[in-house]
Protein backbone atom coordinates (compact mmCIF):
# COMPACT_ATOMS: atom_id res chain seq x y z
CA UNK A 1 0.00 0.00 0.00
CA UNK A 2 1.07 3.67 -0.55
CA UNK A 3 -0.91 6.80 0.10
CA UNK A 4 0.03 10.03 -1.52
CA UNK A 5 -2.92 11.92 -0.29
CA UNK A 6 -3.11 12.85 3.42
CA UNK A 7 -3.50 15.44 6.08
CA UNK A 8 -2.09 16.51 9.39
CA UNK A 9 -3.28 18.69 12.39
CA UNK A 10 -1.08 21.16 9.93
CA UNK A 11 -4.03 22.35 8.37
CA UNK A 12 -7.41 20.23 9.11
CA UNK A 13 -5.91 16.34 10.16
CA UNK A 14 -6.22 15.37 13.66
CA UNK A 15 -2.99 13.30 13.16
CA UNK A 16 0.60 15.72 14.13
CA UNK A 17 2.83 14.84 11.09
CA UNK A 18 5.08 13.14 13.04
CA UNK A 19 1.93 11.02 14.13
CA UNK A 20 0.89 10.23 10.66
CA UNK A 21 4.36 8.71 9.77
CA UNK A 22 3.90 6.18 12.52
CA UNK A 23 0.73 5.44 11.58
CA UNK A 24 1.88 4.78 8.29
CA UNK A 25 4.73 3.14 8.97
CA UNK A 26 2.33 0.80 11.79
CA UNK A 27 0.23 0.30 8.67
CA UNK A 28 2.95 -1.33 6.31
CA UNK A 29 2.53 1.49 3.83
CA UNK A 30 5.27 1.71 1.59
CA UNK A 31 5.08 4.84 0.51
CA UNK A 32 3.38 8.43 1.85
CA UNK A 33 2.93 12.08 1.22
CA UNK A 34 1.66 14.65 3.04
CA UNK A 35 -0.98 16.91 1.58
CA UNK A 36 -1.95 19.74 3.62
CA UNK A 37 -4.89 22.64 2.78
CA UNK A 38 -2.80 25.32 1.31
CA UNK A 39 0.42 25.04 3.92
CA UNK A 40 3.12 23.27 4.02
CA UNK A 41 4.47 23.94 7.69
CA UNK A 42 3.64 19.95 8.56
CA UNK A 43 6.30 18.94 5.51
CA UNK A 44 9.63 19.16 7.48
CA UNK A 45 8.76 17.67 10.85
CA UNK A 46 6.88 14.66 8.71
CA UNK A 47 10.07 14.69 6.64
CA UNK A 48 12.42 14.40 8.98
CA UNK A 49 10.13 11.32 10.75
CA UNK A 50 10.23 9.83 7.54
CA UNK A 51 13.79 9.54 7.32
CA UNK A 52 14.32 8.06 10.84
CA UNK A 53 11.95 5.33 10.24
CA UNK A 54 12.98 4.49 6.90
CA UNK A 55 9.47 5.38 4.80
CA UNK A 56 9.71 6.90 1.12
CA UNK A 57 8.10 10.13 1.59
CA UNK A 58 7.37 12.95 -0.70
CA UNK A 59 6.32 16.35 0.80
CA UNK A 60 3.30 18.24 -0.91
CA UNK A 61 0.35 20.66 -0.42
CA UNK A 62 -2.96 20.84 -1.58
CA UNK A 63 -4.44 24.07 -3.47
CA UNK A 64 -7.79 25.32 -3.38
CA UNK A 65 -8.41 26.45 -6.93
CA UNK A 66 -10.91 28.67 -8.62
CA UNK A 67 -13.39 26.56 -10.77
CA UNK A 68 -16.56 27.90 -12.50
CA UNK A 69 -18.19 24.62 -12.59
CA UNK A 70 -20.88 22.52 -10.60
CA UNK A 71 -18.29 21.20 -8.24
CA UNK A 72 -15.16 22.39 -6.41
CA UNK A 73 -10.96 22.16 -8.11
CA UNK A 74 -8.27 20.92 -5.95
CA UNK A 75 -4.90 20.91 -7.13
CA UNK A 76 -1.86 18.84 -5.56
CA UNK A 77 1.66 19.74 -5.70
CA UNK A 78 4.41 17.43 -4.65
CA UNK A 79 7.89 18.25 -4.02
CA UNK A 80 11.40 16.20 -2.75
CA UNK A 81 11.80 18.14 0.07
CA UNK A 82 10.26 20.50 2.65
CA UNK A 83 11.62 23.81 1.70
CA UNK A 84 9.56 25.31 -0.99
CA UNK A 85 10.50 29.30 -0.45
CA UNK A 86 8.65 29.49 -3.85
CA UNK A 87 5.51 29.24 -2.93
CA UNK A 88 5.64 29.99 0.57
CA UNK A 89 4.72 34.02 0.41
CA UNK A 90 1.80 33.04 -1.40
CA UNK A 91 0.62 30.19 1.35
CA UNK A 92 1.09 32.76 3.77
CA UNK A 93 -1.36 35.21 2.32
CA UNK A 94 -3.70 32.26 1.58
CA UNK A 95 -3.58 31.09 5.23
CA UNK A 96 -4.35 34.72 6.24
CA UNK A 97 -7.42 34.98 4.38
CA UNK A 98 -8.43 31.46 5.77
CA UNK A 99 -8.30 33.04 9.13
CA UNK A 100 -10.35 35.83 7.91
CA UNK A 101 -13.23 33.68 6.08
CA UNK A 102 -13.25 31.31 9.22
CA UNK A 103 -14.26 34.64 11.42
CA UNK A 104 -16.60 35.40 9.35
CA UNK A 105 -18.46 32.16 9.44
CA UNK A 106 -18.39 32.26 12.99
CA UNK A 107 -20.10 35.49 12.68
CA UNK A 108 -22.77 34.74 10.45
CA UNK A 109 -23.34 31.39 12.75
CA UNK A 110 -23.32 34.05 15.51
CA UNK A 111 -25.83 35.84 13.96
CA UNK A 112 -27.78 32.29 13.05
CA UNK A 113 -28.03 32.33 16.95
CA UNK A 114 -25.69 29.59 17.18
CA UNK A 115 -23.10 30.65 19.87
CA UNK A 116 -19.06 29.11 18.96
CA UNK A 117 -16.25 31.26 19.95
CA UNK A 118 -12.75 30.59 18.16
CA UNK A 119 -11.46 29.82 21.20
CA UNK A 120 -13.80 26.66 21.16
CA UNK A 121 -12.49 25.83 17.58
CA UNK A 122 -8.47 26.08 18.99
CA UNK A 123 -9.63 23.61 21.29
CA UNK A 124 -10.74 21.31 19.09
CA UNK A 125 -8.30 21.67 16.32
CA UNK A 126 -4.73 22.00 17.96
CA UNK A 127 -3.62 23.46 14.69
CA UNK A 128 -5.01 24.86 11.66
CA UNK A 129 -8.76 25.70 11.93
CA UNK A 130 -11.19 24.49 9.22
CA UNK A 131 -14.62 23.97 8.54
CA UNK A 132 -14.59 20.04 9.96
CA UNK A 133 -13.61 21.71 13.26
CA UNK A 134 -16.32 23.71 12.78
CA UNK A 135 -19.14 20.76 11.68
CA UNK A 136 -17.67 18.72 15.23
CA UNK A 137 -18.04 21.47 17.27
CA UNK A 138 -21.77 21.77 16.10
CA UNK A 139 -22.25 17.87 16.79
CA UNK A 140 -20.77 18.84 20.57
CA UNK A 141 -23.16 21.33 21.08
CA UNK A 142 -26.21 19.62 19.74
CA UNK A 143 -26.76 22.19 16.98
CA UNK A 144 -26.46 19.10 14.12
CA UNK A 145 -27.03 15.45 14.85
CA UNK A 146 -24.30 14.50 12.42
CA UNK A 147 -21.00 15.89 10.76
CA UNK A 148 -22.60 15.02 7.40
CA UNK A 149 -25.50 17.60 8.74
CA UNK A 150 -23.06 20.28 9.52
CA UNK A 151 -22.05 20.84 6.26
CA UNK A 152 -25.03 20.18 4.23
CA UNK A 153 -27.11 22.66 6.57
CA UNK A 154 -24.32 25.28 7.60
CA UNK A 155 -20.95 24.78 6.23
CA UNK A 156 -20.93 23.58 2.38
CA UNK A 157 -20.97 25.74 -0.49
CA UNK A 158 -23.86 27.81 -0.49
CA UNK A 159 -24.74 26.97 2.96
CA UNK A 160 -26.04 29.37 5.55
CA UNK A 161 -22.68 30.00 6.79
CA UNK A 162 -20.62 29.15 4.24
CA UNK A 163 -18.49 32.04 2.88
CA UNK A 164 -16.10 31.58 -0.19
CA UNK A 165 -12.45 31.01 -0.02
CA UNK A 166 -10.06 33.20 -1.53
CA UNK A 167 -8.83 31.33 -4.25
CA UNK A 168 -6.05 30.96 -7.14
CA UNK A 169 -6.99 30.27 -10.84
CA UNK A 170 -6.25 26.72 -12.11
CA UNK A 171 -3.22 28.41 -13.89
CA UNK A 172 -2.13 30.84 -11.18
CA UNK A 173 -1.84 26.89 -8.93
CA UNK A 174 -0.10 25.24 -11.47
CA UNK A 175 2.40 27.38 -12.48
CA UNK A 176 3.16 28.20 -8.70
CA UNK A 177 3.87 24.62 -8.37
CA UNK A 178 6.15 24.46 -11.40
CA UNK A 179 8.36 27.57 -10.74
CA UNK A 180 8.80 25.71 -7.08
CA UNK A 181 10.13 22.31 -9.29
CA UNK A 182 7.06 20.42 -8.12
CA UNK A 183 4.47 18.36 -10.17
CA UNK A 184 1.35 19.51 -9.93
CA UNK A 185 -1.48 16.89 -10.45
CA UNK A 186 -5.74 17.11 -10.06
CA UNK A 187 -7.22 15.98 -7.02
CA UNK A 188 -10.24 13.73 -6.80
CA UNK A 189 -11.42 14.81 -10.44
CA UNK A 190 -14.76 13.46 -9.01
CA UNK A 191 -15.48 16.59 -7.44
CA UNK A 192 -15.37 18.81 -10.25
CA UNK A 193 -18.81 17.40 -10.74
CA UNK A 194 -18.01 16.90 -14.64
CA UNK A 195 -19.80 13.96 -17.02
CA UNK A 196 -16.92 12.28 -18.82
CA UNK A 197 -16.78 14.07 -21.93
CA UNK A 198 -16.38 17.35 -20.48
CA UNK A 199 -13.77 16.52 -17.69
CA UNK A 200 -11.64 14.87 -20.81
CA UNK A 201 -11.88 18.68 -22.73
CA UNK A 202 -11.38 20.09 -19.49
CA UNK A 203 -8.01 18.25 -18.28
CA UNK A 204 -6.70 19.36 -22.03
CA UNK A 205 -6.87 22.52 -21.25
CA UNK A 206 -4.85 21.86 -17.81
CA UNK A 207 -2.35 20.31 -19.42
CA UNK A 208 -2.20 23.33 -22.06
CA UNK A 209 -1.60 25.45 -18.35
CA UNK A 210 1.30 22.55 -17.28
CA UNK A 211 -0.82 20.51 -15.15
CA UNK A 212 1.32 16.54 -15.42
CA UNK A 213 -0.79 14.31 -13.40
CA UNK A 214 -4.39 13.22 -12.50
CA UNK A 215 -5.14 11.72 -9.01
CA UNK A 216 -7.16 8.40 -10.32
CA UNK A 217 -6.74 6.20 -7.52
CA UNK A 218 -9.44 7.76 -4.86
CA UNK A 219 -11.84 5.91 -2.29
CA UNK A 220 -15.07 7.80 -4.08
CA UNK A 221 -13.67 6.91 -7.76
CA UNK A 222 -15.61 4.42 -8.89
CA UNK A 223 -13.98 1.71 -11.00
CA UNK A 224 -15.30 2.88 -14.10
CA UNK A 225 -14.38 6.27 -13.15
CA UNK A 226 -10.58 5.17 -12.25
CA UNK A 227 -10.42 3.37 -15.76
CA UNK A 228 -11.33 6.47 -16.98
CA UNK A 229 -9.09 8.38 -15.60
CA UNK A 230 -6.16 5.95 -16.24
CA UNK A 231 -7.18 5.92 -20.44
CA UNK A 232 -7.08 9.89 -20.21
CA UNK A 233 -3.82 9.74 -18.25
CA UNK A 234 -2.32 7.76 -21.09
CA UNK A 235 -3.97 9.58 -24.11
CA UNK A 236 -2.35 13.05 -22.22
CA UNK A 237 0.87 11.66 -20.87
CA UNK A 238 -0.07 12.63 -17.69
CA UNK A 239 0.71 10.61 -14.11
CA UNK A 240 -1.38 8.63 -12.34
CA UNK A 241 -1.32 9.30 -8.64
CA UNK A 242 -3.59 8.35 -5.68
CA UNK A 243 -4.56 8.52 -2.05
CA UNK A 244 -6.84 8.28 0.91
CA UNK A 245 -7.68 11.52 1.56
CA UNK A 246 -7.21 10.37 4.91
CA UNK A 247 -7.86 13.00 7.81
CA UNK A 248 -7.99 10.91 10.90
CA UNK A 249 -10.74 11.61 13.09
CA UNK A 250 -12.75 14.14 11.01
CA UNK A 251 -13.17 11.36 8.66
CA UNK A 252 -13.72 8.45 10.17
CA UNK A 253 -15.05 5.83 7.86
CA UNK A 254 -11.31 6.67 5.54
CA UNK A 255 -8.29 4.52 6.95
CA UNK A 256 -4.95 5.82 5.53
CA UNK A 257 -3.48 3.68 2.41
CA UNK A 258 -6.82 1.91 2.29
CA UNK A 259 -9.47 4.50 1.81
CA UNK A 260 -12.98 2.48 2.14
CA UNK A 261 -10.82 -0.55 2.28
CA UNK A 262 -11.38 -0.58 -1.63
CA UNK A 263 -7.75 1.34 -2.42
CA UNK A 264 -5.27 0.38 -4.17
CA UNK A 265 -2.59 2.62 -5.44
CA UNK A 266 0.46 0.65 -7.02
CA UNK A 267 3.58 1.43 -5.61
CA UNK A 268 4.63 2.42 -9.11
CA UNK A 269 2.44 5.89 -9.01
CA UNK A 270 5.20 6.90 -6.26
CA UNK A 271 8.14 5.44 -8.03
CA UNK A 272 7.13 7.83 -11.72
CA UNK A 273 6.02 10.62 -9.71
CA UNK A 274 9.57 10.98 -7.91
CA UNK A 275 11.47 10.11 -11.01
CA UNK A 276 9.56 13.10 -12.54
CA UNK A 277 10.30 15.37 -9.49
CA UNK A 278 14.41 14.36 -9.69
CA UNK A 279 14.53 14.91 -13.26
CA UNK A 280 13.19 18.76 -12.59
CA UNK A 281 14.93 19.41 -9.87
Amino acid sequence: MIDLHTHSTASDGTFFPEELVYLAKKEKLQALALTDHDTIDGLKSAYQTAKEVNLPFLCGVEISVKFEGPGHFHLLGYFLKPEIPEINETLQRLKIAREERNKKMIEKLNVLGIKITLDELKEIAQGEIGRPHMAILLVKKGVVNSFEEAFEKYLKKGALAYVPKALLSPEEAIKLILQAKGAPVLAHPITLKLDYLKLKNYLKSLKDAGLIGIEAFYPEHSPELTKFLIDCAKELNFLITGGSDFHGKNKPDIKLGKGLNNLNVPFKCYENLKNYLEKVN
